[in-house]
């Protein structure tokens, strides 16, 4: 019952009530990003979602557009602006993917949506995780977040599908809570600690 259909209504209820409450942050930070950003305060990215159907994940734009002189993107530690760090190290920069909550693209809690190009190196355990739509928080971001290795990581996004439950649900909203105000397990740029899955997993072929 609460898989089929109380996890989308509560999901559609705190999102829109998170919304509202969340509004006065919401414009500051997005006018602040729109001067640092040359009035370009949102990200938007391809995902993988519920049964690897593609959405477009939006987010705070954090980082600026600056290039090297061969026109290549710089490092993102090179990129980040100020106020993008800022936004970051609070998780303010999650606040717009209550509006894919709404859209029906994303649930609060469940797998984090990762990279269109790391779909050929999951296992066909890991791709358990694209059974249920990907959350803004889950049960890896409560247990490390960016400083778990990507085994354990996908690990707990299986065991979070595999025992999805009410109870589990707020438990992991809590958690959040604590971890957000606590600022705790929060890397700014996550390259610097870690490879990127299709990388690792090169290695490892």
């Amino acid at each position: 019952m609460y898989k089929n259909f109380g996890k989308r209504v509560l999901d559609f209820l705190m999102a829109f009530m998170a919304l509202i409450i969340l509004s006065p942050f919401f414009i500051v930070i997005m006018i602040g990003l729109f001067i640092a950003n040359s009035g370009k305060p949102f990200f938007f990215q391809l995902r993988p979602g519920k049964g690897e159907r593609i959405f477009k994940i939006i987010k705070f734009r954090t980082m600026n557009d600056k290039t090297d002189k061969n026109g290549d993107l710089l490092p993102d530690a090179k990129r980040l602006t100020p106020i993008g760090t800022m936004v970051r190290k609070t998780s303010m920069d999650e606040i717009p993917q209550l509006i894919n909550v709404l859209m029906g693209d994303m649930s609060l809690i469940g797998p984090r949506p990762l990279l269109l190009r790391y779909l050929p190196y999951y296992t066909d355990k890991e791709r358990l995780r694209h059974t249920v739509r990907p959350g803004i928080t889950g049960l890896a971001q409560v247990n490390g977040r960016n400083t778990v290795r990507w085994d354990a990581r996908l690990a707990l996004d299986v065991e979070y599908v595999e025992n999805l439950n009410f109870k589990q649900d707020m438990l992991i909203f809590y958690k959040t809570f604590l971890k957000v105000v606590g600022a705790k397990n929060i890397v700014v740029d996550p390259e610097s600690i870690m490879k990127n899955l299709d990388d690792e997993r090169k290695l490892q072929d």
